[in-house]
């Protein structure tokens, strides 16, 4: 592909590489460093003039800072005269900030929306992401958003590694993923439950409600994000307490802060599935139920579509071969 340039910032370096071979491309030459107070720099090591540039940076590890790193990569980009600058962002940091809580709801700030707005003023021309945890997140930006989904690569994991997916049911762990699950659900053409939670404080879950019937059944728990894991592990006891056989865990992303680790291999799941939007290396050492599905030919074939002018579409049903 003539005219395209692919960055990879240093959160998710593995990530890149998959997609650059995909692609048939080497990744540019960047140097990211930081100075002894900690300001980060970035060195862009090619010409990009007239190129139009990818720059692959998650919202994952030392967030803040790779949030910066991102910006600065950018703006690099733009005032060394590049024609086009697309931001991929496989996991979208800030997401759940994404509206004012009832709570402290005259102080809370709308975090995502400071981040689009971030993004814009760097100069980012285009944003690729997936799995946003809000898809409204796509309207603070005045630039477009290709919000992917992880759902075909899901489907696809479910038809092939769990034997009697026919007799499995589909669920959500609170009422705001009703709608992936439901979608999830009538692809495979089975039912669907919910599981409805009161939080006495952010992070911490008060009691859980099931609605719908498990009994004898493979229920798959699925979510677009795990930080502590706190739900998803509350709800796999609910679940085998109803009656469910096996229960397994599918994730977009698979944030796994604090007691995350500890509580996975203490709760009854059979496996904990997570995309590679964020590094997972580390944590498989230490839980052997996590298993990665890789998306990096998902975000591949978006950048190569985009480049060429296509229609981005045929992904939100479809896994590239």
């Amino acid at each position: 592909m003539p005219n395209i340039v692919l960055f990879s910032g240093s959160s998710h370096q593995d990530l890149s590489q998959r997609v650059a071979d995909r692609l048939g491309l080497e990744l540019g030459k960047v140097i990211t460093k930081k100075f002894s107070n900690q300001e980060t720099s970035v060195e862009i090591g090619e010409s990009v003039r007239g190129e139009d540039v990818y720059i692959i940076q998650s919202g994952c590890g030392e967030i803040n800072d790779n949030l910066m790193e991102l910006l600065i990569m950018i703006n690099a980009c733009k005032i060394a005269s590049s024609s086009r600058v697309t931001a991929v962002i496989p996991c979208f940091p800030y997401a759940r900030q994404d509206k004012k809580d009832k709570v402290s709801a005259s102080r809370a700030p709308i975090s995502a929306k400071l981040v689009a707005n971030m993004l814009s003023v760097a100069g980012a021309d285009h944003i690729i992401t997936m799995d946003l945890h809000a898809s409204q997140i796509q309207g603070f930006f005045d630039i477009p958003v290709d919000n992917l989904y992880a759902e075909p690569a899901v489907l696809q994991w479910i038809r092939e590694n769990i034997t009697d997916w026919k007799n499995c049911i589909i669920v959500s762990p609170d009422a705001g993923g009703a709608k992936r699950v439901t979608s999830i659900a009538d692809r495979l053409n089975v039912e669907f439950a919910l599981i409805h939670k009161e939080r006495k404080k952010a992070n911490e879950v008060d009691r859980m409600v099931l609605v719908g019937d498990v009994k004898d059944r493979v229920a798959i728990l699925v979510d677009d994000m795990a930080d502590t894991c706190g739900t998803i592990c509350h709800a796999a006891d609910k679940l085998l307490s109803a009656g469910a056989t096996k229960v397994y865990a599918i994730l977009t992303h698979g944030i796994f802060s604090g007691p995350a680790i500890s509580r996975i291999n203490n709760a009854a799941f059979e496996a904990v599935v997570v995309t590679n939007t964020i590094p997972q290396e580390d944590k498989m050492k230490h839980c052997s139920k996590i298993q990665v599905i890789d998306i990096s030919m998902i975000l591949a074939e978006a950048i190569r579509r985009t480049h060429n002018g296509e229609s981005v579409s045929y992904l939100f049903s479809h896994v590239p071969l």
